[in-house]
């Protein structure tokens, strides 16, 4: 097995309904290495470039709205398998499909405020750890 990296964030319904510190303590039981971490808040514009995937989609202007809100945790993960693993620790974007024990069973309040953000491959968890961070914040 590999090990290889994720990333995250815990979003503002998470942060806001204050969840941050059990959620931190659910990845660290998961058996994940923090290597960054930070406190921050996306600007309307970074939010606009993070998420300029979803520009043509119907919720766009609502997940801006919604990720700008406050502060938010982003954290690069280390792990074997960790965005298989981290996946699953996080659970369904939707919580009532979310398996018994997730991340987003537990905190999250719908499918728009899901509290947690997890990458979903190593090359985006790349590309988003870079968006946060600079190379000589990652550990």
């Amino acid at each position: 097995m590999k090990k290889n990296i994720t990333f995250t964030m815990i979003k503002p319904d998470a942060m806001e309904n204050g969840h941050a510190g059990d959620i931190m303590s659910m990845i660290i039981k998961s058996g994940f290495k923090i290597s960054a971490l930070k406190l921050t808040q996306l600007t309307i514009k970074q939010a606009e470039i993070f998420y300029s995937v979803h520009r043509k989609k119907p919720f766009f202007q609502e997940l801006v709205t919604f990720m700008t809100r406050c502060p938010i945790i982003v954290a690069v993960l280390e792990k074997n398998n960790a965005v298989e693993d981290f996946r699953k620790l996080i659970g369904s974007t939707n919580p009532e499909n979310a398996e018994k024990g997730s991340v987003r069973k537990l905190f999250a309040t719908s499918m728009g405020e899901n509290a947690i953000h997890g990458s979903d491959s190593e090359d985006n968890a790349k590309i988003e750890s870079s968006f946060f961070f600079a190379g000589r914040e990652i550990f």
